[in-house]
């Protein structure tokens, strides 16, 4: 994720024109070009990190399929992703492309409300996707489903949640929208059974449908509307088609930049925008004796 971050940060020294953003010709080249390379320095940055020589991207196949290949291929002049793997990583870009305001895009708008280049203003939404309470989600999932371990220790470890005991927490439940089952969460799960027809079944999606079944009966959880999320499923449908759990964010950022220019184009376009600007109120002391230099401590 880092270095999807400073590379896409520095495409703004590769294209010096993206800071006239006024110009709808150049603003919407630069938009293309992000979204375009995006995948592609997705999978060098995996590739890289795997010790793998680079695989370009090819015209000739979709935009999901160039990923999938860019990411797999080895040894072979061609590469053709399986149909339904390519098909349910598509229906997860498109999921995860936009949601409203959230920590990313919320600091796409800020960065960018200064009038700074897509490139840049994109690196500070990725930036944000890279925390463990974002793009992190859905690795936590599956470090809860791991400790869980199986099935039958469901019962104990909602038990554990209700009592705060050991801190326990449930990871892919609840939203600070969504007060009901998260619509994205319903499609994904009806994903996970195509895939695991092609990949055979992620052993933690036992655990996590007996844990989503307890969790919705739960008057404890009821109450506090806490229901399963899009991270909730998407990480084991992640790491059933081979995916490393460090690449997770990545997933994430590849769609999510189609919302996050999307939203900054909006914001350049009103007429109203002007540089962001927080207001702090100060609730510290007042006032403060001040020592002398040579009578202190």
């Amino acid at each position: 994720m880092s270095m999807l971050c400073a590379t896409i940060a520095a495409l703004s020294s590769f294209y010096p024109e993206a800071k006239d953003i006024k110009d709808v010709t150049k603003r919407r080249i630069q938009m293309y070009r992000m979204i375009a390379k995006m995948p592609t320095i997705a999978a060098f940055s995996y590739r890289h990190l795997m010790g793998l020589p680079y695989v370009y991207p090819d015209n000739d196949i979709s935009y999901v399929g160039n990923f999938l290949a860019m990411i797999k291929k080895i040894g072979t002049a061609t590469y053709k992703p399986h149909p339904v793997l390519e098909k349910a990583l598509d229906i997860l870009f498109i999921l995860h492309a936009d949601h409203e305001q959230n920590c990313s895009t919320t600091a796409t708008r800020l960065v960018g409300s200064s009038e700074v280049d897509p490139f840049s203003a994109v690196a500070a939404g990725i930036g944000a996707l890279f925390g463990p309470l974002h793009g992190g989600a859905n690795e936590a999932v599956l470090r809860m489903l791991r400790e869980i371990g199986h099935v039958s220790k469901v019962p104990e470890f909602i038990k554990q949640v209700k009592s705060g005991a050991g801190e326990k927490k449930l990871m892919g439940f609840g939203h600070r929208v969504y007060k009901s089952y998260d619509p994205r969460a319903k499609v994904i799960k009806r994903v996970t059974d195509e895939v695991f027809e092609v990949t055979g079944k992620n052993p933690l999606l036992d655990i996590a449908v007996e844990l989503e079944r307890i969790a919705l009966q739960d008057e404890y959880f009821v109450q506090r509307k806490l229901y399963p999320n899009v991270d909730f499923y998407s990480g084991i449908i992640y790491e059933a088609m081979g995916f490393p759990v460090e690449l997770f964010p990545v997933l994430f950022a590849i769609p999510r930049t189609v919302g996050w220019l999307t939203q900054w184009e909006e914001m350049v376009l009103d007429p109203e925008q002007k540089i962001a600007r927080p207001r702090q109120v100060y609730t510290g002391q007042r006032r403060r004796d001040w020592i002398p230099q040579d009578k202190r401590g």
